[in-house]
């Protein structure tokens, strides 16, 4: 595998849902605890080198109108989130100079500011991590592929409720569409 090299001036880091309500589930093959550790190491290294922050977090709106209801074989049970469900954790932040973006989808452009906004700060290639894999991170993967980002997903600073859901997006999905590396990649290349 190649040396990461990121060109600070066009890079940003998106991590997604890493809030309370998410954080607080079972998570494989890394602890939730260990994701957020590590998403919140690159962060300090993005905030240290200029490098924006996007904090993305999921939330319905307040009249639960915007839920999705198609059907489907395995519909994701919902009932009503616990007050915080939606409050980043408090070690991502937000600090000073960080951008946080609601979504009330699994991906972080489908109705949201995140595309405008990284593109008014001339971002070229975004830093992706969070929870889950197979679900936020590889949803906002296909869209930010699809608007013609370089990425680069950070495998050890993601988690999905099952390790074969994530290997299954490490393996098959996210090397077609982006680079995959670990948190020492890239903190090594935001220095």
């Amino acid at each position: 595998m190649e040396q990461l090299i990121l060109d600070k001036a066009k890079t940003a880091l998106v991590v997604i849902d890493l809030q309370k309500g998410i954080v607080g589930r079972t998570t494989q093959p890394y602890a939730s605890q260990d994701v957020v550790k590590n998403a919140a190491a690159i962060a300090e290294a993005c905030r240290a080198s200029g490098v924006p922050v996007f904090l993305v977090h999921v939330t319905p709106s307040p009249d639960g109108k915007d839920a999705l209801h198609p059907e489907a074989d395995n519909v994701m049970q919902r009932g009503a989130p616990a007050p915080d469900w939606a409050e980043l954790v408090p070690e991502m932040g937000p600090k000073d100079g960080d951008f946080v973006i609601t979504k009330r989808q699994w991906g972080a452009f489908y109705g949201t500011e995140l595309d405008l906004e990284l593109r008014r700060r001339g971002v070229r290639t975004i830093v992706l991590c969070g929870i889950s894999t197979n679900i936020g991170v590889e949803s906002t993967a296909r869209s930010a592929y699809e608007y013609g980002y370089d990425q680069v997903v950070v495998e050890d600073a993601c988690a999905a409720m099952s390790a074969e859901e994530h290997a299954f997006s490490l393996k098959t999905v996210f090397p077609r569409i982006a680079r995959v590396r670990k948190t020492v990649d890239v903190i090594a290349a935001l220095k």
